[in-house]
């Protein structure tokens, strides 16, 4: 029989609070997970996932980002093209930063 890792004695699995029903994908293997098990088992696996959804959303944040960047990028390229004064003979003052 299992022992519990918080009080040292046999599991009392469904009669403990910690004992949870885990549906998914191990995110390791891709395996389908259907198992009942110790909450404070579950931790491994469950901060591994939750690790990979972090990746996942700031590599979402940053790709997001870029966008935005491109996008602004050019709406002030055009905005600066359309206030150039179209006047022959005049010409542009750049300054640099």
């Amino acid at each position: 029989m299992k022992k519990c890792p918080l009080i040292k004695a046999p599991c009392m699995e469904h009669g403990c609070e910690w004992y949870t029903h885990l549906l998914g994908r191990h995110p390791q293997t891709g395996a389908e997970l259907d198992q009942w098990g110790c909450s404070i088992g579950w931790l491994p696996i469950l901060l591994i996932e939750n690790a990979q959804q972090s990746r996942q959303t700031g590599a979402a944040v940053e790709s997001f980002r870029n966008e935005m960047v491109t996008g602004q990028e050019r709406a002030t390229a055009a905005l600066a093209a359309a206030m150039m004064p179209k006047a022959p003979g005049l010409t542009t003052l750049t300054v640099k930063e």
